[in-house]
């Protein structure tokens, strides 16, 4: 059987943990930064956890991520 393929869109978006979570880029800061809070602004930087159910998705579209 041959080997299955990552999706290319989770492979350039997504990160798996050593201990199997996801990590991914915060959402909502591409536009429209005036009408955010500066306490959202602040709260969305950096990378977070994706949650369970998503989780789940990701690592189907990504067969060899452990």
């Amino acid at each position: 059987m041959p080997k299955m393929k990552t999706k290319s869109s989770c492979k350039k978006r997504f990160k798996v943990t050593a201990k199997g979570r996801v990590k991914a880029g915060q959402a909502g800061k591409r536009h429209g930064m005036i009408k955010r809070s500066n306490k959202f602004i602040r709260d969305a930087r950096g990378t977070t956890v994706l949650s369970a159910p998503d989780e789940k998705i990701v690592k189907s579209m990504m067969p060899y991520a452990r």
